[in-house]
């Protein structure tokens, strides 16, 4: 899954670390505001906390950036070469067991429970939605899961994920890489867990992610681009309200009661003490779990944190 990578390469050197806490405070503090530029000029919309300490870089990802967006992730590798340390999304821990576990039992993941159909768990209004699309693309989704139902309707019909660019974390890992600069993950989560609980997921629990799926959908493939462009505009609020980027936000994980609360927290968390580490700190975050309604930049804001960059 393109939001819970399977793997990350953890850079263990320090060095950069200590040269920044020797540096004069003036000396710090100008590389530090040359990053920010530097990292601004990309295109992707950031936001920055500074403290008495250093530096922290929010940079609001969003996944699938079309390659017609017009943004410079040069200039953001080029921030990250300069940047002390970073942090990236959540680190999956995937056994083998666990890819065997999908691959024989997956049918419990992509089909509804046996002997039911999507009549079964939807009412007429949303019914009569579904079979309008399944005309349209020809398809027949009665006996699919509702969440593959979304992520078909999504990745296949409304072909949001084609045609893409690297993504915001794509673009740091490698220039991290590149540059040996230390590189964690905001947190981890077992590969067994997160089948778990997709396993255990009634399918009533998906049925918001469907809703806002077929709305994506029916607004049609010019909500792609509209939303790169508001993207790459700092308009947050309208990346925020477009159909798709809802989807994305209404479907699993985002909105699972185990896993969405814990993800933003570990996000509060590591940023909360990134604060207090000297340097730069660049970290690549979802938008979504950034600018929502009580999200992370709310969460932080609320601790008493000063916050700069576009409005969310």
């Amino acid at each position: 899954m393109k939001t819970l990578p399977i793997a990350f390469l953890l850079a263990a050197l320090a060095a950069p670390a200590c040269f920044a806490a020797m540096e004069s405070p003036e000396a710090a503090s100008a590389e530090s505001e040359d990053i920010v530029v530097v990292a601004r000029r990309s295109g992707a919309p950031m936001w920055t906390i500074r403290t008495g300490a250093g530096t922290v870089i929010l940079v609001g990802e969003i996944a699938a950036v079309p390659k017609a967006t017009p943004w410079r992730p040069e200039r953001l590798e080029g921030a990250t070469e300069r940047a002390q340390r970073i942090i990236l999304g959540t680190k999956a821990k995937v056994s083998p067991g666990d890819i065997l576990r999908l691959i024989f039992k997956g049918g419990g993941l992509t089909r509804l429970p046996k002997g039911r159909i999507a009549a079964d768990y939807l009412d007429s209004g949303r019914m009569a939605r579904l079979q309008a699309l399944e005309s349209r693309f020809d398809q027949d989704y009665s006996r699919q899961n509702f969440l593959m139902t979304a992520f078909d309707l999504l990745s296949k019909r409304l072909s949001f994920n084609r045609d893409t660019a690297d993504d915001a974390s794509d673009v740091v890992r490698r220039a991290a890489r590149g540059a040996k600069i230390p590189m964690q993950p905001v947190g981890e989560v077992r590969g067994e867990d997160m089948l778990d609980n997709l396993f255990a997921a009634a399918p009533e629990t998906h049925i918001a992610c469907l809703d806002a799926a077929m709305a994506a959908t029916e607004a049609g493939p010019d909500i792609v681009a509209a939303r790169g462009k508001a993207w790459t505009e700092f308009d947050v609020p309208a990346v925020m309200a477009n159909p798709l980027e809802e989807a994305l936000g209404r479907c699993w994980p985002w909105t699972n009661d185990a896993f969405g609360p814990e993800l933003r927290r570990q996000w509060v968390t590591a940023i909360r003490e990134a604060t207090a580490k000297p340097g730069v700190t660049l970290a690549v975050v979802p938008l979504r779990v950034l600018a929502e309604r009580d999200g992370v930049l709310d969460q932080l804001a609320g601790q008493g944190l000063s916050i700069t960059g576009p409005a969310w």
